[in-house]
């Protein structure tokens, strides 16, 4: 029979030595974060590293169970971020943002896309026009989402009276400019652009950009909510570090990144959408990205657009910046991590 202190010890040791063991094993990690992100349209390469993100399980892997939902043409990402219906969104870009901010909506910027302005206004090579004074009297079709803003700054900037501009809504189609019905029509450089040169032969046309302006219009600006931003900003990091993980896989493996959004949208030209891809990589490498990294908010760009907005009457009256564009998120993450 052991004697009782003899047991009592050898119980004590037993018990510590278990209580050593699971210290030391892994702690279980706690159920992911549900949480979304609304896209500004339809799934396509302009969104292949979100979706590179979730398939590698980058999300996850920070503590986020991710549902992408896709956008559409009545969808504003602004509008359901602000309500909490999503958590957060790629929106139209800067000039969405101001618009939103002019209206009161509590959305707050954390990152940028690209760095350059997307847009793109072609004309025929061998027509009338060849300068921007030459679209007044013209008829010119453009988005009524955040092209038309553009536009109207660019005729500004360049002492043209949009007034003076036949501006009509864009169809989805580009047909009307094809069959010659439109004298000037807007394209993404990564979309209709393509379909356009595909159609016509790009030696046929000639484009327009805000650049040749001397003014830049950043795009596809990341948004959360003011409350988001304030109560969840491990939330907020966490979605950043896991998309530039994304996007940089995506830019290192683009076949790979096509086949991941071919499987999200089966039906998509895949010709199209290599074309996609590289032309947002340009746009979302541009600028500033070589050394402050993927997402960065260029508070230059982002003041001359605010002036450009003002001077265009896009907005009424200027917005707070500092409570609009937080860059703290991003510049909690290694700017070695951040970088393309």
């Amino acid at each position: 029979m052991i004697p009782r202190r003899t047991f009592l010890s050898t119980l004590a040791a037993g018990a510590a030595l278990l209580s050593t063991a699971v210290s030391a094993l892994p702690a279980l990690a706690a159920d992911p974060v549900p949480a979304t992100l609304r896209l500004k349209w339809l799934p396509q390469a302009q969104f292949a590293g979100f979706y590179v993100a979730v398939a590698k399980g980058y999300y996850k892997a920070e503590g986020i169970d991710l549902t992408i939902n896709p956008g559409g043409p009545n969808i504003l990402a602004e509008n359901l971020v602000a309500t909490g219906a999503d958590t957060f969104g790629l929106s139209g870009g800067l000039d969405s943002v101001f618009a939103a901010r002019d209206k009161g909506l509590p959305v707050v910027c954390v990152g940028i896309s690209h760095q350059l302005t997307p847009f793109v206004f072609v004309v025929r090579a061998d027509g009338p026009i060849k300068t921007i004074q030459d679209f007044k009297g013209k008829k010119v079709t453009t988005w009524f989402t955040g092209a038309n803003h553009v536009l109207k700054a660019m005729l500004t900037k360049n002492g043209v009276d949009p007034a003076l501009v036949d501006i009509q809504p864009q169809q989805v189609s580009v047909t009307p400019f094809v069959d010659g019905q439109v004298d000037v029509i807007t394209a993404t450089r990564y979309n209709e652009y393509y379909t356009i040169k595909t159609r016509m032969g790009e030696e046929k046309l000639r484009t327009f950009v805000a650049e040749d302006s001397g003014i830049t219009f950043p795009r596809d600006t990341l948004i959360v909510s003011e409350q988001t931003a304030k109560e969840k900003p491990e939330l907020v990091k966490a979605f950043l570090r896991a998309s530039i993980k994304g996007w940089k896989d995506a830019f290192s493996d683009p076949k790979g990144a096509v086949d991941t959004i071919m499987k999200a949208a089966p039906t998509l030209d895949r010709a199209h959408q290599e074309f996609q891809l590289a032309e947002v990589q340009k746009l979302m490498t541009a600028g500033k990205v070589k050394e402050d990294g993927l997402f960065w908010i260029d508070m230059d760009a982002v003041k001359i657009t605010q002036q450009l907005f003002l001077d265009a009457k896009v907005i009424s009256k200027p917005v707070d910046l500092a409570a609009t564009f937080n860059r703290s998120f991003l510049e909690a993450i290694p700017v070695a991590d951040r970088r393309p």
